[in-house]
């Protein structure tokens, strides 16, 4: 049966065993960085780019000449073609023959375990907010491409941390890149985050970012009102916040928007529980913003982006979101909620805390003129004050007013 024999190169050469199965081709898939090592096998050579060529030639040429080979750099598993060539002709027809990964090569230069590792790839991506995916997890591999070199996602993550204050991780903060790994131009760069931004980089490399551990907490949800920077009482109780995540019913990843954000204490605890959320705490009093970049800092939810400004104009630049929380509007809920339902993701949510009897009012019947099923709780907390007087304080009632879409 013909098939597809996929070599993955360690360095500039093919070893034995990928020479041997190789022979037998009739073609030879590669790009021009290994064209070469095509010619001296002897066959036809069919250019890697664009893939969706690469693919058909293959598919003729199986069906009517024989195997064809692809080459391709490293494990061809790891972020590689062979994903492609498998969900395309199905794993019967591919043999893999791996090399070295670019990530273990990498390590092994610098001496640095890779089983505790987190891999980010950037090829192809926008920079979406860098520091919550490259951030919250002390060791991080990061293969990036000629838009996100290695030193513009230093800068990115270097004039974030300045923008919230945290001293600390700039400090602590240790960069590695591999450049050109195998051939004769390699090089090995080590340096903090200004190191690598100032310095230029090719376009193939593996870069490295190590940071101290975050202190260990003994669960992502919890954070007292104490603890959370905040101005004039201003901040969601905790036993509000609790309720509020709950009826959010965070994903694993994607949108949140935090409208009204005060001190950011729905959107830190939020980031804490679904690291891989991207959270916008938008907010208007430079107070606020203050506690907010704070707060970020301290708890090290580098996934939480400030955003200055009034809603609902401020919205506008930011992405579509899957969760919505209205903490605050500013007397605009009802163009808030307008311009948030539009936007809203299938199977999303928006939740709005009311204090006011107005807002009871408004927020269930906006949510449901836009397309919402509504869903309301009202809660009436006391808090217990310690002594032996035995007294309670209730604090003001909060209607949670949930739009699912």
């Amino acid at each position: 049966m013909n098939k597809i024999i996929v070599a993955g190169i360690s360095g500039t050469r093919l070893d034995d065993e990928q020479r041997r199965a190789l022979a037998g081709c009739t073609a030879i898939v590669t790009s021009g960085r290994y064209h070469h090592l095509a010619e001296a096998a002897g066959c036809e050579i069919l250019p890697i780019a664009p893939v969706k060529d690469a693919l058909a030639g293959i598919a003729a040429r199986l069906v009517d000449q024989g195997s064809v080979g692809v080459l391709a750099s490293g494990d061809p598993l790891f972020f590689g073609i062979a994903r492609t060539l498998i969900d395309r002709f199905g794993p019967d027809l591919v043999e893999i023959l791996p090399g070295i990964s670019s990530l273990q090569l990498a390590c092994a230069r610098f001496k640095i375990p890779w089983d505790d590792i987190r891999v980010v790839s950037l090829h192809g991506r926008e920079a979406d907010h860098l520091p919550g995916r490259l951030l919250i997890p002390p060791k991080v591999a990061v293969f990036t491409d000629n838009r996100l070199s290695p030193d513009r996602v230093a800068d990115n993550l270097l004039r974030y941390l300045e923008s919230v204050g945290a001293a600390g991780i700039i400090a602590g903060c240790r960069v590695l890149v591999a450049e050109n790994l195998g051939s004769a131009e390699e090089r090995l760069v080590r340096g903090s985050l200004a190191d690598i931004a100032a310095g230029s980089f090719g376009n193939l490399n593996v870069m490295l970012l190590l940071r101290p551990a975050p202190a260990a907490s003994i669960s992502p949800l919890g954070l007292s009102e104490a603890e959370i920077s905040h101005s004039r009482g201003l901040i969601t109780k905790d036993e509000v916040r609790a309720v509020t995540l709950h009826r959010l019913g965070l994903p694993g990843t994607g949108v949140f928007w935090d409208v009204g954000a005060g001190s950011g204490s729905v959107s830190i605890e939020a980031a804490r529980l679904c690291p891989g959320l991207h959270l916008f705490a938008v907010e208007k009093e430079e107070e606020q913003l203050a506690n907010i970049r704070k707060n970020i800092a301290r708890f090290e939810t580098f996934n939480v982006q400030p955003v200055a400004g009034s809603a609902p104009a401020v919205l506008a630049g930011l992405p579509d979101p899957d969760r919505v929380f209205i903490g605050g509007s500013g007397g605009r809920l009802a163009e808030i909620i307008e311009v948030a339902a539009g936007r809203l993701q299938g199977a999303g949510r928006i939740v709005v805390n009311c204090v006011t009897g107005r807002t009871r009012k408004e927020a269930p019947e906006l949510l449901h003129r836009h397309g919402c099923r509504v869903r309301m709780s009202e809660l009436q907390i006391s808090r217990h004050q310690n002594g032996g007087n035995n007294q309670w304080i209730d604090l003001n009632p909060i209607t949670i007013v949930t739009g699912i879409k």
